[in-house]
């Protein structure tokens, strides 16, 4: 009799260790045992009812594997005087291309020794920057892996203002990689004026932070409709966040992939406005345009006998009235278009046509 319950008593510890849903032999009722070589669904393979199953939700499924991690690391000196690699900083990107291509920014690549992606799967890869792009801060890394997902670009200059957005990247490092952020689009064609550059991007009140740089935003439809840039980052502001439009961004990025930099037209002239004269304290009469401070030998402006000392008025018959103005305009001509430059010398008025050259690859950027 006591053995009789020893052995009924083992019995129900053992079903009660390894659990009613599995079955053993002599472990009671197998009713509510799975079945035979079935694997039960995680609850992230649940089907997910219509009301939670968003495009949001759709949209980072489809995007988020294409979004990649990139670290910047550079050779510095530290306290011995000893040479080392050294993370400067990590952004996001985005493969666009099964051959291992990815958009991203300039600002997230620039002054990098070497390059790390780390992919959404886990594996990480070295990086090679094929090119970038200052005046765009767009850039463009190549890896050798594969099984590679690639996001689909969309069509920018269908968004309208009001429709959903989504963001997504390693918003903060790579600790926090993959993360998604949803708002809409709140403008389109925002200019904003980072140093002397002026950007056209699209603005989104979808959280952008230090990190995202170089990330996708996304459409409810799943396609990559910018590239995640700038975020005005000012006390008491919030919800402001900016991307490269990706209407303007493919052609940039095929032209770095193809020959590593942006073929633009320059003037070859050092510029001074009205604005640049008060800051370092000089008093000149601009009448309205742009006083050239320098003008490079041999260079388009110098071929057309443009000289230092002239003032600018007009461009390609627009009136310009400060260097961000004169270099949008310029930036809307091509490589070996003819200009008409209407200049002021000595108070006399004259046009002068300037046959616009590839800016040299020293000045760039």
């Amino acid at each position: 009799m006591q053995k009789s319950l020893w052995k009924k008593t083992a019995n129900i510890l053992v079903c009660g260790l390894l659990g009613a849903a599995v079955l053993v032999a002599g472990c009671g009722d197998n009713k509510t045992s799975a079945a035979a070589g079935s694997k039960p669904e995680t609850k992230q393979e649940q089907q997910l009812s219509a009301a939670r199953n968003t495009p949001i939700v759709t949209a980072a499924k489809k995007v988020g594997p294409a979004v990649v991690g990139i670290t910047n690391k550079a050779y510095v000196r530290d306290f011995f005087n000893r040479v080392k690699l050294t993370e400067r900083g990590t952004g996001s990107g985005v493969i666009y291309d099964k051959a291992g291509y990815i958009a991203t920014n300039n600002h997230v690549v620039e002054g990098a020794s070497e390059i790390i992606v780390s992919l959404s799967d886990g594996r990480t890869v070295k990086g090679k920057v094929l090119g970038a792009d200052a005046v765009t801060d767009l850039a463009v890394v190549k890896i050798n892996a594969d099984n590679l997902t690639v996001a689909e670009f969309g069509d920018s200059d269908t968004l309208q203002v009001g429709e959903p957005a989504i963001a997504i990247g390693n918003p903060l490092g790579l600790e926090f990689r993959g993360s998604v952020t949803a708002g809409v689009i709140s403008a389109l064609n925002r200019s904003i004026e980072i140093g002397e550059r002026k950007f056209n991007l699209i603005q989104t009140d979808a959280a952008i932070n230090p990190g995202n740089s170089g990330g996708a935003l996304v459409n409810a439809d799943g396609e990559v409709v910018g590239i995640n840039s700038a975020k005005i980052a000012v006390s008491g502001v919030e919800g402001i966040g900016f991307a490269i439009p990706v209407n303007t961004a493919k052609p940039i990025l095929q032209e770095l992939a193809d020959r590593g930099r942006v073929a633009r037209p320059y003037l070859g002239a050092s510029l001074m406005d009205k604005d640049i004269a008060a800051r370092y304290g000089f008093e000149i009469d601009l009448h309205g345009g742009i006083f050239l401070v320098k003008v490079v030998p041999n260079s388009p402006a110098a071929k057309a006998d443009i000289r230092a000392g002239d003032i600018i008025l007009n461009f390609n018959g627009s009136k310009v009235s400060t260097a961000v103005e004169l270099r949008s305009k310029l930036s809307e001509c091509k490589v070996g278009q003819s200009v008409d430059v209407l200049i002021m010398r000595n108070g006399d008025t004259q046009t002068k046509t300037v046959v616009l050259e590839e800016v040299p690859e020293e000045y760039a950027n």
